[in-house]
């Protein structure tokens, strides 16, 4: 029996839009299997993931999930996250810093559609060797002295940063080119995202910051508080003081506030930032666990109903953010964060003139993210 025309056509018509709408889902996919999450970017995040990847393991949700941590630095993992070969791609991008407009369009290019996440906030930590007895506290301004494109093999003894300095060697170390710390670091203390000296030890492994400091009275790096926490004894956090002056003369003039757990959650330390994760949304629409395992690092990980020991307390309990050794954002972060993630809300929050800026305050968080997931 023939169909008519028109019922041919409707048929027709239905798979090709069928086909099409499978077509839009699987666009910017990954080639990760059903069961198997791969995370990459910021080390600094990167402890966070893999604890809360841990735990999320033990849960019912997700039992069997397979989920990889890699450190390749936040703009070598975006790199990842918006290459044009899905092979190449990630589910998940650990950032230390919101997305780069360069990062943006590269995703647009590749059909890459995500949503961003807030997870902590940051103390960027200044750190000496555990013997350095005269640079416990530094300006803002001294900072600058140190790590301006201008210090580059000008700068290299520890009395030209303050007169009454040792006249010893100031050797450096910390994060390179690719990683988010680098870009936060050199925007907040040089003033210009990427400014910086390059002779200097450049790692996106922070561990290696922790070895070349460890093993030199002269050297000073730099890393997130977490590091710091994690290493007390090997390496010792500085106090900044938010001043620009340049022109001390006794330790006594400088009135810094050390990185602490304390300080970066009353937003006393000056060099604190907000830490993300970004999903791939398509990964999201077609492996459930990707959402699962966002939502529970915004839920459960975050302390809402999960405690952990307290490596700094013992015999006391706090959630996971805190026990790695970041600071939690307030609920109402975390609860615009669970509304984005369960409904895929596409795009950053923090743009310019319609552009993602790369980089964001606190406050920022707390308003503009709030509002951009409502």
């Amino acid at each position: 029996m023939r169909q008519p025309a028109t019922l041919v056509v409707a048929a027709l018509l239905s798979a090709g839009l069928a086909a099409h709408s499978w077509a839009q889902q699987r666009a910017g996919a990954t080639t990760s299997p059903p069961g198997t999450i791969v995370v990459d970017g910021s080390s600094t995040v990167a402890p966070l993931t893999s604890a809360l990847a841990e735990e999320f393991r033990k849960s019912p949700q997700g039992r069997g999930v397979r989920i990889t941590v890699g450190i390749s630095g936040t703009g070598g993992g975006f790199k990842k996250f918006c290459a044009d070969s899905p092979a190449s791609r990630t589910d998940i991008q650990d950032a230390s810093r919101p997305i780069r407009p360069e990062e943006d369009e590269a995703c647009r290019r590749s059909l890459v559609s995500y949503v961003e996440v807030p997870v902590a906030i940051d103390g960027l930590s200044v750190v000496v060797h555990p013997r350095n007895t005269w640079a416990t506290c530094l300006t803002l301004g001294e900072l600058k002295r140190i790590w301006e494109p201008g210090a580059e093999r000008r700068i290299t003894s520890w009395r030209q940063v303050r007169p009454t300095f040792p006249d010893r060697p100031l050797r450096l170390a910390g994060a390179g080119a690719d990683s988010g710390t680098f870009d936060s670091f050199t925007e907040m203390v040089v003033g210009r995202a990427k400014a910086s000296r390059g002779d200097y030890q450049a790692t996106e492994d922070d561990n290696v910051t922790v070895q070349f400091v460890n093993r030199d009275e002269g050297a000073l790096g730099y890393f997130g508080l977490a590091y710091l926490e994690e290493n007390l004894g090997r390496v010792k956090g500085v106090a900044i003081d938010p001043s620009p002056r340049v022109d001390l003369t006794s330790n006594d003039q400088c009135q810094g506030v050390e990185p602490t757990f304390d300080n970066t959650k009353s937003g006393r330390y000056p060099l604190t930032r907000p830490l993300f994760i970004y999903l791939n949304r398509t990964s999201a629409l077609t492996k459930p666990e990707v959402r699962q395992f966002a939502s529970w690092y915004v839920g459960q990980g975050t302390g809402v109903n999960l405690q952990v020991d307290d490596p700094r307390q013992r015999g006391k309990k706090t959630n996971l953010v805190r026990a790695v050794g970041y600071v939690e954002f307030p609920d109402p972060v975390y609860a615009a964060a669970r509304q984005c993630i369960a409904r895929l809300k596409p795009g950053t929050a923090f743009k310019e003139g319609g552009k993602a800026v790369g980089h964001a305050t606190l406050e920022q968080v707390n308003k503009d993210y709030t509002a951009h997931c409502r």
